[in-house]
């Protein structure tokens, strides 16, 4: 095990600042995928620490919306990822419209930028295969696209976070 001090520079002086942890975040996320939790809950509970959270109820909150939300749709990983933008910005007094706007501008930033970097932000054309289906779901596996593909998926997602909460 080693220790990275990452030391971010946020003009909100946010909880981030300076916090040593054992890995960064992409290692941890890719560490947990492998583990076989969702690209979901892996990308959430990377984060889980600094945001006031713990890494089991990160795993908890993300377990339902991997692969799509079992249906390919918005990839898992780009889901956790805007849960962690979610539980940095989001707005939870209803005056702070400020919060709202901010939210809505990281969303549309983040999805715009993982679109970019991979062509899409939806599993099944991310993965050329729909997950919904029982066809769908062999045919990942008989291309390995869960071991081979999505760990890329995860560490792209983890990345655009680490750039917008910069």
């Amino acid at each position: 095990m080693f220790l990275i001090k990452i030391e971010y520079n946020y003009a909100d002086k946010s909880e981030f600042r300076g916090r040593e942890i054992t890995m960064n975040h992409v290692n941890r996320a890719k560490e947990l995928f492998e583990q076989k939790y969702h690209c979901s809950q892996a990308v959430l509970a990377a984060f889980a620490d600094e945001l006031g959270i713990t890494e089991k109820q990160a795993l908890k909150i993300g377990g339902c919306f991997g692969g799509g939300m079992c249906k390919g749709e918005v990839c898992g990983a780009c889901t956790g990822a805007l849960m962690v933008l979610g539980l940095k910005y989001g707005q939870c007094e209803i005056d702070d419209l400020d919060s709202r706007l901010k939210t809505n501008d990281v969303t549309v930033r983040f999805l715009e930028l993982f679109r970019n970097e991979n062509g899409s932000y939806l599993c099944k054309e991310l993965l050329g295969c729909d997950l919904a289906t029982q066809e769908g779901k062999v045919y990942a596996r008989e291309h390995n696209l869960f071991f081979e593909f999505c760990p890329a998926m995860v560490a792209s997602a983890v990345k655009i976070v680490e750039q917008l909460i910069k």
